[in-house]
């Protein structure tokens, strides 16, 4: 069959504009901006672990919302009551609603106008019906006013994103070039900083609320005794001192109009320089007026920062903030006041930095090991096929470079999991061509023409390239939808290279074969190895020793899940929690030394792991009883250990993982294992028979209990990464368990009276170099990735090296015994239901 040259024009026009994207990753920041106008898109923006810079996932705080919210209704419905001289005292906070008792029906009926009236409109919901967001009810002598789901749920809406605006400003503040701030989920902020390698300052921005308010100080009240009704005992911000601060607010902080941070001319010690907009302003001249003598409180987020006497009027609007302040913290407190208060709290659930050594060493790891995979690969090819192998090696290039192009045509970033999936995608886009080549081989040596051979082997290949492929993406899909961060970026990239696997080996190597057969004129198309023709391989039988291989699968899985529980899996932060530091020096570590400075701190159990010529050391702590607040304070109690111990330390990686995200992980990970699963049982179900499937799955448990037992027995990190690996491992193997049965359902069309077993030996032994060749394809990809690519993707590679192997052998020894076993369990079903001869089955 021809191509049409209009088909031929849009293959070259797809893969020009491909090339043309991909370039730009190739040219120096001066040419990118030269040739700007010529290029389609910029280059691929690289992840955080790429080039260095801070990641921090913070949610808005629900209950603190929620409390917030009835604080306010509280104030609002005692001025209510004290509008009809009611006693403000009626109404208190119970629980999650206002309650305020009025015995005097008069009164009760008189008000209750009034509290509705603080409804506030959330909205329409269908032909016009608005909601509100408080729900007031009268029973007996009580008013209860309760917060609505949906009152709260537009509350927290806008609280999210008046949240990204302030995080925004402060941001700024800090003067980070292209940050990425975005809202994910409901009530979570994501927070990307290129370059920025210690975020502590940024920390102290994101994390405090910045809620400002000025109080009158009570000095008729004890600071160490019991507060009574509208007085709080507050702590001081620095001196450690208590305050008793009247509960009313005199001034709040949005009537700041400017902060700056400065030096006090007399004493040089830092300041902050504070200035209020009109209203504030004649409000703080009226306060100072009437107080003088009296000490007045700034409050910062429930802190009393500083507690000055007023020694006389100020009308002029303007004050300042003194205290044991650093110039660091003055600049800070400073940035908080002008960008303003954050609605609600904020709390730092996730935190990872990587310094921009480590970075540059990922993108350095990355390429090399990138390049000797794919060395392997093509001389790999070109031993099997000789010229025609070349020709899928363009092929495997130009896929490489499509993927690269369309990564940046998404504008994806680019993560070191990324790469390693650019890596594995050349190893598994191998596949396409090998079976490609096997049917032309079988096609010509039926006694086919090279056309013919031609056409025939790619029209064959087809259906099993997309069922193949169709599986491997259901799990790379779902990898996608449950993963983040990094992990997220290696489904991207996995999911692109498929896509453009079946585009190059089906359109362009096809397109680029006939060319080659119709300018030579040949008559017959051999593909020979390197060395010369091809020799076949003998044919095994192995129905025969079948229970010795189930038998010996058996026990490695039985053994597999032994090791799950004895010793276990090591789970890494990702599942756990638990902060995680990688410090390095130029000079040799004392670990004796750091260790123990590390175990005073009693943060819980200490593991430290050296590498790097005893220069560089990783460690590891427990995640912190409490919440995320205590495992902010436990980093900066190690930081602040390890920069005493190792004086030139250079912090290269960071992670602080919560409890709550940790969990969450841990779900959406083992979540999306179990439905890549029910997805390959579906499909298989769909496109093949339901035992093909079943046989499919039980297959399947049985390769995954090997590899966890693999992780089990090696002690690798079982994070994020390696659910990637199994993952794709699985989507490996049913790939490799497609192939085997498209062939047992070919030969079932072809030899309708042929014994099963025996169908099940011929199909393995027509697929056996196939299996064989792809496999030793991946693995050639992986290999350099395992030896050379470091901690940040050893949890990935050689798992799924492992997986590789295990995967290929389940498919020659093991799948096909299930499968008989299977077919004759439900064929004696069948008969043993069947009427016997003489009986009338009953209707």
């Amino acid at each position: 069959m021809r191509t049409s040259k209009w088909a031929v024009l849009a293959y070259v026009a797809i893969t020009l504009f491909g090339i043309l994207a991909a370039l730009p990753n190739i040219l120096t920041p001066a040419q990118q901006q030269q040739f700007a106008s010529y290029l389609p898109v910029g280059p691929v923006t690289l992840g955080l672990d790429l080039k260095g810079g801070s990641h921090l996932v913070l949610e808005v705080d629900a209950a603190g919302l929620r409390q917030a919210r009835l604080n306010t209704l509280l104030d609002d419905t005692r001025g209510a009551l004290r509008a009809e001289r009611i006693p403000a005292s009626s109404a208190r906070i119970n629980g999650d609603a206002v309650v305020v008792t009025i015995p005097d029906e008069a009164n009760r009926i008189k008000v209750l106008p009034k509290i509705q009236e603080l409804a506030v409109p959330t909205g329409t919901l269908g032909f016009g019906t608005a909601t509100s967001d408080i729900e007031v009810t009268t029973v007996d002598g009580t008013i209860t006013v309760k917060l609505t789901e949906a009152g709260l749920t537009e509350r927290m809406t806008a609280a999210v994103d008046q949240s990204l605006e302030i995080i925004r400003r402060r941001v700024d503040q800090v003067g980070v070039a292209e940050p990425l701030i975005q809202r994910v989920g409901s009530d979570r902020i994501l927070v990307q900083l290129p370059g920025l390698q210690d975020p502590t300052r940024l920390r102290q921005l994101l994390g405090s609320t910045a809620q400002m308010s000025f109080h009158m100080l009570d000095q008729s009240v004890d600071p160490n005794g019991v507060a009574p009704r509208g007085v709080d005992i507050l702590p001081g911000a620095n001196d450690g001192a208590k305050y008793a601060v009247e509960t009313r607010v005199a001034i709040a902080g949005d009537r700041l109009a400017d902060a700056k941070a400065g030096f006090n001319q007399q004493t040089n010690e830092p300041i902050v320089s504070f200035t209020f907009d009109t209203q504030g302003a004649r409000q703080f001249a009226e306060i100072t007026r009437d107080n003088v003598g009296r000490p007045f409180a700034i409050v910062l987020d429930g802190k009393v920062l500083t507690a000055p006497v007023i020694r006389e009027p100020i009308v002029g609007g303007q004050g300042q903030i003194s205290g044991n302040f650093t110039a660091q913290e003055a600049t800070v407190l400073s940035a908080l006041l002008r960008s303003g208060a954050l609605p609600a709290p904020l709390t730092i659930i996730e935190e990872r930095s990587v310094g921009p050594n480590l970075g540059s060493d990922s993108i350095r790891m990355g390429i090399y090991t990138g390049l000797a995979g794919f060395v392997l690969v093509v001389s790999l090819m070109v031993l099997l096929y000789g010229a025609w192998g070349m020709i899928a090696n363009i092929g495997l290039l130009l896929h490489t470079i499509l993927t690269i192009g369309v990564l940046g045509m998404l504008g994806s970033t680019l993560t070191l999991p990324g790469i390693a999936g650019i890596i594995l995608g050349i190893g598994m886009a191998v596949d396409a061509n090998i079976l490609i080549n096997a049917r032309i081989r079988e096609e010509t040596a039926a006694g086919a023409g090279a056309m013919k051979a031609l056409d025939i082997g790619f029209n064959k290949a087809y259906a099993t390239i997309i069922d193949s492929n169709v599986t491997t993406l259901s799990g790379t899909i779902l990898l996608f939808m449950f993963g983040t961060g990094p992990v997220r970026g290696f489904a991207i990239t996995m999911m692109i290279g498929i896509v453009i696997s079946m585009f190059t080996s089906i359109t362009v190597v096809r397109l680029m074969m006939q060319q080659f057969v119709v300018r030579r004129k040949m008559k017959k198309l051999d593909i020979p190895w390197l060395f010369g023709q091809v020799r076949h391989l003998p044919s095994f039988s192995f129905m025969r020793g079948r229970f010795i291989a189930i038998g010996m699968s058996a026990f490695l899985s039985i053994s597999s899940i032994i090791l799950f529980f004895t010793p276990g899996l090591n789970y890494g932060i990702d599942f756990v929690g638990g902060i995680q530091v990688e410090a390095t020096s130029k000079v040799e570590l004392d670990i004796g030394r750091l260790r123990t400075e590390l175990e005073d701190l009693n943060i819980g159990e200490v593991a430290l792991q050296e590498f790097g010529q005893n220069r560089s050391v990783l460690i590891r702590v427990q995640r912190q009883p409490g919440g995320e607040q205590e495992q902010t304070v436990a980093l900066n109690k190690i930081k602040e250990s390890v920069t005493e111990v190792i004086p030139d330390v250079s912090f290269e990686r960071t992670e602080v993982v919560g409890p709550t995200i940790s969990a969450e992980l841990a779900r959406s990970g083992f979540l999306a294992v179990a439905l890549a699963m029910l997805a390959i049982l579906f499909y298989i179900w769909w496109r093949f028979e339901w035992h093909f499937a079943v046989g499919a799955i039980a297959v399947l448990l049985l390769d995954i209990t090997k590899t966890i037992g693999f992780f089990a027995l090696t002690g690798i990190d079982f994070n994020l990464t390696a659910i990637a690996a199994v993952l794709t491992m699985i989507g490996y193997s049913v790939n490799d368990k497609v192939v085997v049965y498209d062939r047992m359902r070919e030969n079932l069309r072809k030899y309708k009276s042929m014994p099963f077993s025996d169908l099940i030996d011929m199909s393995i032994n027509q697929v056996l170099a196939r299996c064989i060749f792809t496999s030793m394809a991946t693995a050639f990809s992986l290999v350099p990735m395992a030896i050379w690519g470091g901690d940040a993707v050893k949890s990935f590679a050689w798992p799924m090296i492992f997986g590789v192997i295990v995967a290929t052998t389940s498919s020659i020894y093991i799948g096909g015994p299930i499968l008989l076993f299977l077919s004759r369990w439900w064929s004696e079903r069948e008969a043993s239901r069947a009427p016997a001869p003489g009986e009338i089955s009953k209707v």
